[in-house]
C-alpha cells in the first residue's frame, strides 16, 4: 500500500509539472484539414469566389487547407464523383445526365443564379433571332443537346433545324472561328461577350432564357459526391460557408475580387477579368434570397425539357441531384 501511495504521489507531481509547463507554452495551432476543389475549365470569373476564399483566409477560418486544381485530361465531374477531388465546379446539364446513370454527384450551390449563355454572332451575320439560323453554319462541340436546343428555338419561329449546318469548332476560339468558317456559336455573355465588347466587336446575342423558361438552368454550380455528404457533412458545411463568403465578397467588392483572381492567375487578361467581374457581380446572386440558392422547379424544368427532346433516358430524381442544406443561413 505504501508503494502504491508513493507512485500516486509521484504521478501527481508529474501531472502538475506538465500542467504548469503547458500553461507557459503557446498552444499549437490546430492542423488544417486538406481538401481539394477542381475547376471545370481554366480559371475565370466563375471561379473568383473560390480564389477569394483562399486568399482572404475564409477557408482557413473554417479549418480547411484548400487546393484549387485544374481538371486536366480527366473531366471535373469524374474527379468529383470518384472522390479524387472533394469538391468541384460542374453544371446542372451534366449532373442531370450523370444522375440518370447513377453517378453519385450532387450540386451544393448555384454559382450564377440564371443562365447567361446564348448563341452569339457578329452583327454583320445578321442573325437576330432563331429563324435567322436557317442557312447559316453553327460551330459547336458535337453534343446532342446542342442540336436539340437549336431545334427547339427554331421551331418557335417555324424554322427548320435541318436547314442549319452544324460543324465541330474543335479547339478554335470564338473570334477565330467566326472569321474563318462559322456564323455563330454558343457563348457565355459574362466572359466571351465581355471580351467582344473590349475588342470593339459588336455581337448579336440570342439568349436561351428569352425563348424557354426550362432552359434557365444553373450553369455553373459547385458540386461534391454523396459519400462526402454522408461521411463528412461538417467538412461540406465548412467549405460552403467559406465559399459563400468568398462569392459574397466578390459581389460587394468586384474590383478587389478581380485583383485576387489576377494575383493567382497572372496570365489572364487584366481588363477582361475586371470587366467580367464587374458584370458578374450582379449575376451571382441576382434575385435569390442568398448566394448559391437552388430551386427544385429549375431542376425539374430542365429535366422535363431533356425528356421532351428524348435526351434523358432513365429515371431522374431532382431532389437527389442538389441540396441547399450546406448553404449558410
Amino acid at each position: 500500500m505504501k508503494r502504491l501511495l508513493i507512485c500516486i504521489f509521484a504521478l501527481c507531481l508529474t501531472l502538475a509539472g506538465c500542467s504548469e509547463q503547458n500553461s507557459s507554452t503557446p498552444k499549437k495551432e490546430k492542423e488544417l484539414q486538406k481538401v481539394s476543389v477542381v475547376l471545370d475549365w481554366t480559371p475565370n470569373t466563375n471561379h473568383t469566389g473560390l480564389f477569394v476564399a483562399k486568399e482572404n483566409g475564409y477557408f482557413k477560418e473554417q479549418g480547411l487547407d484548400v487546393e484549387i486544381i485544374s481538371p486536366g485530361q480527366t473531366g471535373a465531374d469524374q474527379l468529383i464523383a470518384s472522390g479524387k477531388a472533394d469538391f468541384g465546379v460542374s453544371y446542372q446539364e451534366s449532373i442531370t445526365q450523370a444522375r440518370v446513370q447513377n453517378v453519385p454527384i450532387v450540386s451544393i450551390a448555384a454559382v450564377i443564379q440564371h443562365n447567361t449563355s446564348g448563341f452569339a454572332s457578329p452583327v454583320s451575320k445578321n442573325i437576330k433571332s432563331p429563324k435567322d439560323f436557317a442557312g447559316k453554319t453553327y460551330g459547336g462541340w458535337g453534343s446532342p443537346v446542342e442540336k436539340a436546343i437549336l431545334d427547339s428555338l427554331m421551331k418557335k419561329e417555324n424554322a427548320d433545324v435541318n436547314k442549319l449546318n452544324i460543324v465541330n469548332m474543335g479547339e478554335a476560339d470564338f473570334f477565330t472561328a467566326v472569321k474563318r468558317d462559322i456564323d455563330f456559336a454558343w457563348i457565355y455573355q459574362g466572359w466571351t461577350g465581355i471580351e467582344a465588347e473590349l475588342r470593339g466587336e459588336k455581337l448579336n446575342m440570342v439568349y436561351l432564357t428569352d425563348y424557354s423558361d426550362k432552359l434557365d438552368y444553373y450553369t455553373p454550380v459547385l458540386a461534391t459526391n454523396e459519400k462526402m455528404i454522408k461521411n463528412q457533412p461538417e467538412t461540406v458545411k465548412a467549405f460552403m460557408k467559406a465559399a459563400s463568403k468568398g462569392y459574397t465578397y466578390s459581389i460587394d467588392h468586384p474590383k478587389e475580387a478581380a485583383d485576387i483572381l489576377l494575383k493567382d492567375n497572372p496570365d489572364l487578361d487584366k481588363e477582361l477579368v475586371q470587366k467580367s467581374q464587374e458584370w458578374l457581380s450582379t449575376k451571382y446572386q441576382d434575385d435569390a434570397s442568398r448566394w448559391g440558392e437552388q430551386k427544385l422547379t429549375i431542376w425539374k424544368n430542365y429535366a422535363e425539357w431533356l425528356t421532351e427532346n428524348k435526351l434523358l433516358e432513365g429515371k431522374f430524381d431532382p431532389e437527389k441531384a442538389f441540396t441547399n442544406e450546406f448553404l449558410p443561413e
